[in-house]
């Protein structure tokens, strides 16, 4: 599934392997522990916290104001359908009522409405609105509720009822309003994932075969049938991981990462550069070919972070422990300058003949006033995304040039081959072999 999302980037894009931003610590009117942050664009912002504490950006975190909330519950979600209308979820352990008191402004955090979740016990850890009628949310013990008139009145959704559909829920997704997600889990028992294809109507629960042992934390939709999941076992090395479906959630694979610790979150800077924090580990985990494979690194100041979010490909925010607030700086923008140089002066050809019978020729122009001390590779891969072939790789090539790519090993089929310059993809083109 990876390899044709990261085939299908390159060739509508022209992929290009760009090294992965960075994060610096910023300063917040707050030492609370932060939950969860959200952006409604990529300058209005709030992230909320332990003791009522909710903070706001207009600016795109360069300041901070704190908002009255009108609770001292620890708040552990927050969501914005615009840059008025939010919602966000606090839980009460301490005083009775025991539960949830649910948070609602219009007016974008000027003024907080409250009101007790109608089931006493019942402890809400996210929030997810639609539009401004339809939203979702989910608890522990096991609540996954659904409202239709904008948080007045909630509902429990229509769950299949295998051994492991009734788990506490951490995180909600929705690709569009028929297609949704959930997950969730309990700490050495079971991790879960839920689906929906029809708005929610019914949902069905992961098969127990398929399911991992600890929670699986955050959720990310590539489209209807692919998403990838954060979560992972820190005890006995076991350590991060992915969990991944490509038919919708009807079957997913759990994988370790080889690194030591537990994702609580998930989210991508773009098809391809994805984030996940490791809480009290201190570092992050990342990937640059849409989960495939990860690297981890430490965070700013040994942070504790446990929430991400990346309103869009240049803008991303982190919160954790103490306070803590990241903010994210996209790769050297000095990149995309030299590709784009780099595009108008070199050409690749379409292949001949094409379709091709065993071998054909691929010629590309370099101008012979070029100059550039890297490597020019061709490279050819299947539908799958596979390599199958490097063709060229020299230096200081300038002028017509042409190679053969000898294909009478290869199956029939739909083929792409990419020039690239040292790391820079430069062209993809697509070729057909028929034997």
């Amino acid at each position: 599934m990876n390899k044709i999302l990261v085939l299908v980037f390159f060739i509508y894009s022209q992929f290009i392997c760009f090294s992965q931003g960075s994060w610096e610590s910023i300063d917040v009117p707050t030492q609370q522990n932060l939950r969860s942050v959200h952006f409604a664009d990529s300058l209005t912002g709030w992230a909320v916290g332990d003791s009522g504490v909710i903070i706001h950006t207009f600016d795109s975190g360069e300041s901070w104001t704190i908002q009255q909330s009108n609770t001292e519950n620890d708040i552990v979600d927050v969501f914005f359908l615009n840059n008025s209308l939010g919602w966000a979820s606090s839980i009460n352990y301490t005083n009775y009522p025991y539960g949830t008191l649910l948070l609602k402004t219009t007016n974008g955090g000027v003024d907080w409405i409250t009101e007790h979740y109608p089931e006493q016990n019942i402890f809400m850890n996210c929030i997810l609105f639609l539009d401004s009628l339809n939203g979702w949310m989910g608890g522990n013990p096991h609540a996954l509720v659904k409202t239709n008139d904008g948080g007045i009145n909630w509902h429990q959704a229509d769950i299949d009822t295998s051994n492991l559909a009734f788990f506490p829920v951490l995180s909600i997704q929705f690709y569009d309003d028929q297609y949704g997600y959930a997950c969730g889990g309990m700490f050495d028992i079971a991790g879960v994932t839920w689906r929906t294809s029809n708005g929610g109507a019914k949902w069905y629960a992961i098969d127990g075969a398929d399911a991992p042992a600890d929670e699986v934390h955050g959720l990310h939709i590539f489209d209807s049938l692919n998403v990838i999941g954060a979560g992972g076992d820190p005890d006995f090395a076991y350590g991060a991981a992915v969990i991944r479906t490509a038919d919708g959630g009807i079957n997913w694979e759990y994988e370790e990462i080889g690194i030591q610790g537990n994702a609580f979150d998930i989210d991508f800077v773009n098809e391809l550069e994805a984030w996940a924090p490791m809480g009290p580990q201190r570092k992050f985990i990342y990937s640059m070919d849409a989960g495939s494979t990860w690297t981890d690194i430490p965070t700013p100041d040994l942070t504790v972070i446990y929430d991400v979010m990346f309103p869009d490909s240049l803008h991303g925010f982190a919160v954790g422990d103490d306070g803590a607030m990241l903010k994210y700086t996209p790769a050297d923008p000095v990149n995309v300058n030299s590709i784009n140089a780099l595009q108008e002066v070199v050409t690749l050809h379409q292949n001949t003949p094409n379709p091709f019978n065993g071998s054909t020729t691929i010629s590309f122009e370099i101008p012979q006033d070029f100059k550039n001390n890297s490597s020019l590779t061709i490279e050819v891969f299947n539908i799958s995304g596979n390599e199958v072939a490097v063709l060229n790789h020299e230096k200081n090539l300038t002028g017509k040039g042409s190679v053969i790519f000898n294909a009478s090993n290869l199956p029939n089929g739909i083929y792409y081959y990419q020039l690239s310059i040292g790391n820079i993809a430069i062209a993809t083109k697509r070729m057909v072999l028929i034997h």
